[in-house]
């Protein structure tokens, strides 16, 4: 993890009204950088992956993850800023890496956070990192410091297109999982997640044709973790998951306790 903050924009102006709004949403001493990525000194573009500590303050459930990514035109003095917030690292990886960051560039260091609790989590996130644009993201929640989901749209999926993107932390543990749910229409995502009636529907993909490889994956990452290296590229790019510190004063909202 590297704290560091800044983005050698001095005696550079905003290229667009756009660019100038993004920038004023976001105040540098309220972020905790867990990854970030500049091209060579003096180069034209930047990437963070950053924990915005004012949204345990907020509104409840607003995610507290923060992408950015930053591109300088140094022949006009200008540069263009982008800021996305989600709920888990996975989608925020996701954004970065379409904006042009190598995914190896924006990966979680250090051993001070939760880690995935087994191969099907790592599976998970992998898919979520190497989505592309098909993920439309409807929505998201933050369960501060047990939970968030995911709600969206699969963009490419025959059956049960609506996913849920479902992440539960255990802190006593040290550990967290990752799953995938697959519903018909956003109203029975929304029906699950307000009522947890039942466990999270498995994607037909996991079940059909399709799920001998997806399990073959699965077992892959699995026996390349035994032998401590990483079965495919941007595999465990999760890992370790950086665990909330500090006090956490949000009420904890449609989950008991």
């Amino acid at each position: 993890m590297n704290d560091a903050f800044g983005f050698d924009l001095a005696e550079l102006t905003p290229a667009d009204d756009a660019s100038e709004e993004a920038m004023e949403t976001v105040r540098a001493g309220d972020l905790r950088v867990l990854a970030q990525h500049h091209t060579a000194p003096n180069g034209p573009h930047s990437f963070v992956l950053a924990h915005d500590w004012s949204a345990v303050w907020g509104t409840p459930g607003e995610p507290e993850l923060v992408a950015i990514a930053v591109a300088r035109d140094l022949s006009r003095s200008t540069f263009t800023f982008e800021m996305s917030r989600h709920a888990t690292v996975s989608f925020a990886q996701n954004w970065l890496v379409e904006r042009g960051c190598p995914p190896a560039r924006i990966t979680l260091a250090g051993d001070d956070g939760l880690k995935p609790d087994d191969d099907l989590t790592l599976q998970v996130e992998q898919r979520i990192r190497q989505s592309g644009s098909r993920l439309d993201v409807l929505d998201t929640y933050t369960f501060n410091p047990w939970e968030t989901w995911t709600l969206t749209r699969d963009s490419r999926a025959t059956k049960a297109p609506i996913r849920v993107f479902h992440e539960e932390w255990d802190c006593d543990a040290g550990t967290y999982t990752m799953r995938e749910g697959a519903f018909a229409d956003v109203s029975a995502a929304r029906t699950w997640l307000d009522e947890r009636s039942g466990p999270l529907p498995e994607p037909p993909e996991y079940t059909d044709h399709d799920g001998a490889v997806v399990r073959a994956r699965a077992a892959r990452i699995a026996l390349a973790r035994s032998a401590g290296v990483s079965a495919t590229p941007g595999a465990g790019l999760d890992a370790p998951r950086t665990a909330p510190a500090g006090p956490v004063q949000r009420p904890v909202q449609g989950r008991p306790l």
